[in-house]
């Protein structure tokens, strides 16, 4: 039988799972998602991703894909996989994909959104998916800050010690910082990032925010390329990996355009 491409968009509740990548220490998301594709599959299945998060880091759509000769209905890759996954994981779509189509190397942007519960007193119920910030944060003076990085950097300031890039060149698309009641949201949106590289950037942002630092502080961090320089790094709880972009003819679905067309049965 000749062998398919399939790809899927994956939510899920990074609380409880050690990151993406499969290891051998602990659980997490990948092995969760190729333990519940074996079963459909009756085989082993190795999936790959557009990009690996973090422990405690949630994702809106990721988007992995595998190769099977197998033929399954697409309904078995999405809802008969959800009913073999842990309740915090979710397939939202399934799809045939072009031969040449890959999951990480074909995207060509990558969307985050850190979101900081910006109140005197912390979270409860939500406390897993959001960063917290007692001190009143001008979203303003972030978002201005934010705007230096926009364009091609050297992010050597905002990337982690135990960073494997092999430079760290990236293309900042956008960045925005933007307030809805009490919750401050930093979205970025690039070709790629380095590890740890939202976090970092926004607990440098949290200082801005706070008065600690002056707004051209980012200005100077991004010239300097000292991560000793930079502020601390924000917990992964406020970070969600929205989803990826690939070029138009790979034909993978966006998402957020997704969630604003009314669903029909």
């Amino acid at each position: 039988m000749t062998e398919k491409r399939i790809a899927l968009a994956v939510e899920y509740d990074g609380e409880g799972f050690c990151g993406w990548q499969r290891q051998p220490h602990c659980h997490s998301v990948q092995a969760e998602l190729e333990r519940a594709l074996g079963q459909i599959a009756q085989e082993p299945v190795t999936v790959y991703c557009a990009g690996r998060t973090d422990t405690g880091v949630h994702a809106a759509a990721q988007v992995v894909h595998f190769d099977t000769s197998l033929d399954r209905p697409l309904r078995a890759w999405s809802f008969g996989v959800n009913s073999h996954l842990d309740r915090r994981v979710s397939v939202h779509w399934a799809a045939v994909m072009r031969p040449d189509f890959h999951a990480r190397f074909s995207a060509t942007r990558r969307s985050y959104r850190y979101t900081i519960l910006n109140r005197a007193t912390r979270p409860g119920y939500q406390a897993g998916t959001l960063g917290w910030e007692r001190v009143q944060l001008n979203e303003q003076r972030m978002h201005e800050a934010a705007q230096v990085l926009v364009g091609e950097h050297d992010f050597s300031s905002f990337r982690s010690a135990e960073c494997q890039a092999n430079h760290a060149i990236r293309r900042m698309l956008r960045i925005s910082v933007h307030r809805v009641e009490d919750r401050v949201m930093v979205e970025v949106t690039a070709n790629g990032f380095l590890h740890n590289m939202v976090r970092i950037l926004t607990g440098c942002l949290l200082a801005i925010g706070r008065g600690d630092r002056p707004v051209d502080w980012m200005a100077d961090l991004l010239e300097g390329r000292d991560r000793t320089a930079a502020g601390v790094t924000a917990p992964p709880q406020g970070l969600c990996f929205l989803q990826p972009g690939y070029p138009v003819e790979f034909g993978v679905p966006d998402f957020e355009a997704m969630k604003a067309t009314p669903w029909h049965p």
